[in-house]
């Protein structure tokens, strides 16, 4: 009888100890192929015919592209578990998975300190306006002439987190430790948040700073167009650490033309690693390249977690961290 088989997608950098200790469970393989046409063609030639548990990273998109419906249909039967290094998931069509009976985790609590604190990182320089004189700076040009606008303090700010969640959680506590006022929106309310409760609408009025921690699905996509950015106070700051798809880019780009955003910070593009040019153009905007989990600590701890994920697949059928969709019954 032939021993069931893990498949790595991608690469596991720091926690090389414990993925080969997998090996006394299964046997660790990886793809030959090295782009989608390929692994769609590996996964059909009968090579892969024992994998039981697929681990994947986000860069392995790069690979394989999006774990849509067509690549999800040409893995092999054997397949019963994917485990995702990464909280965001929105590379996984959970839908597919589910109709193939494939059972899919994610590593969400892991980033969560990580994350929030690129989340402030951005608050602070977006609030500061920090973008322009950082530029002037390398450019030789001291502050620039003429002088950036007096950027404005946290301090007594009112911040709105939409989706409160771990991340945003987190967020939350190192914001009011700058003297920030928190309000939150989830689709529902959640008593251990701590904070106040508002609808969208409310939020979207009251707030001196906006903070996107929730994730990319259908429901979210644009979750941030024109007429949200109507409904925003004039000269709001806004901050998105999630998924860039949540904002309409084009309308991001109106709105800070305009004047009526004061200054944004983006971890996240919606065609990332493409960047619209409005936004890049823009002194206002402060721009990192999908960092927010870009540390040792963290990225280790998302490929222990989604190690641990394999593990208790391969022991007994059951994952640490569900995704959402699965673990309530909606998948």
């Amino acid at each position: 009888m032939k021993r069931q088989q893990v498949l790595l997608i991608g690469e596991i950098e720091h926690a090389h100890e414990s993925w080969n200790a997998l090996s006394t469970l299964a046997d660790l393989v990886t793809p030959k192929a090295r782009n989608r046409s390929d692994f769609l063609d590996e996964c059909r030639s009968g090579r892969l015919d024992e994998t039981r548990v697929i681990c994947r990273t986000f860069a392995s998109v790069e690979l394989t592209g999006r774990f849509d419906e067509e690549l999800v249909s040409a893995l092999p039967p054997s397949v019963k578990f994917v485990c995702h290094s990464g909280a965001g998931y929105d590379q996984v069509d959970v839908n597919a998975c589910t109709a193939r009976g494939i059972k899919v985790s994610n590593t969400p609590a892991v980033v969560n300190d990580a994350t929030a604190d690129t989340n402030m990182f951005l608050i602070l320089g977006a609030l500061r306006g920090l973008n322009r004189p950082m530029s002037t700076l390398r450019d030789g040009n001291w502050r620039g002439r003429p002088l950036p606008p007096l950027g404005r303090d946290p301090r007594g700010k009112t911040l709105g987190i939409v989706g409160m969640g771990g991340i945003g959680k987190n967020l939350k506590t190192k914001a009011e430790a700058f003297g920030m006022r928190v309000i939150y929106h989830n689709r529902t309310e959640d008593p251990a948040a701590d904070a106040e409760y508002v609808s969208f609408e409310d939020l979207l009025a009251t707030s001196d700073v906006i903070s996107l921690n929730l994730p990319l699905n259908e429901a979210t996509r644009h979750k941030i167009s024109h007429r949200e950015f109507e409904l925003m106070k004039e000269g709001v700051v806004i901050v998105n650490t999630a998924r860039g798809a949540i904002i309409d880019e084009d309308a991001l780009v109106q709105a800070l033309d305009s004047g009526l955003v004061a200054s944004v910070g983006l971890d996240v593009y919606e065609f990332e690693p493409s960047i619209h040019p409005g936004l890049i153009a823009n002194p206002n905007v402060m721009l990192l390249p999908h960092m927010g989990t870009w540390t040792v600590e963290c990225q280790k701890s998302m490929e222990e977690e989604a190690i641990r994920n394999v593990r208790g697949a391969l022991e007994n059928g059951k994952m640490r961290s569900l995704v959402p969709e699965q673990a309530n019954g909606h998948g």
